[in-house]
């Protein structure tokens, strides 16, 4: 472990005899420490905008974009740990694994100076404190990287050109539910008052972008 490395996902909970607390105080009291998170989120910000940046270039050029929470990582186009306290040994040695080989990293972590940040090429550490239950990292740092990971697999898909205005007109039409939400984005964007004809461009095409770019023409 770095010398300086701090475990504060493991730190004491700030609340004491939470069994003997009402159903009120401890909804509140969770709240409360989720609010932290999104502070801790924002701190961040300028080191997701690097693996961001770096990761929507790889994919433009036919790379990928690999999640590791376990296990090791093979010949990969660009990988990305995750691990709330930092130590996972087989999400470090899947990061090592790529460095060795060349692959671009980064990692998600709630600890400072991380063991899986000394690894990367793009630490990401929120630190969001000790959780509510001491120990208990599906809570605040659970979320923590949750948001983490929507703002990556967000913000890459917009570089990538797969959102128009603020619509997901590249979206896979895998269900009905969908498919109906891509004929409203049609007649929204074609002005259509009959969902007959978006229904009937989207059977066509088989995405938005296309029905809408061909019938544009």
């Amino acid at each position: 472990m770095p010398k300086d490395f701090i475990r504060t996902t493991e730190s004491t909970s700030l609340y004491n005899n939470i069994e003997k607390s009402s159903t009120l105080d401890i909804l509140q009291n969770i709240n409360t420490e989720d609010k932290k998170v999104a502070i801790e989120v924002e701190k961040q910000i300028p080191q997701i905008q690097l693996f961001v940046d770096a990761a929507a270039e790889k994919l433009v050029n036919g790379g990928r974009l690999f999640y590791i929470g376990a296990g090791t990582s093979g010949r990969l186009g660009l990988v990305l740990g995750i691990a709330a306290s930092g130590t996972t040994p087989y999400v470090i040695g899947g990061l090592q694994k790529c460095k060795e080989v060349g692959i671009q990293t980064g990692s998600i972590s709630c600890n400072k100076n991380s063991p899986v940040s000394a690894v990367a090429h793009f630490p990401i550490e929120v630190v969001v404190g000790p959780e509510f239950l001491t120990g208990s990292t599906r809570m605040k740092s659970g979320t923590a990287q949750k948001m983490v990971l929507n703002m990556i697999s967000t913000t890459i898909m917009i570089k990538l050109g797969r959102i128009e205005g603020n619509k997901m007109v590249h979206m896979q039409l895998t269900n009905q539910k969908l498919f109906d939400r891509g004929a409203k984005m049609i007649m929204e964007e074609l002005d259509l008052s009959d969902i007959n004809i978006a229904n009937a461009l989207l059977r066509e095409h088989g995405s938005v972008k296309k029905s809408i770019d061909n019938y544009k023409l």
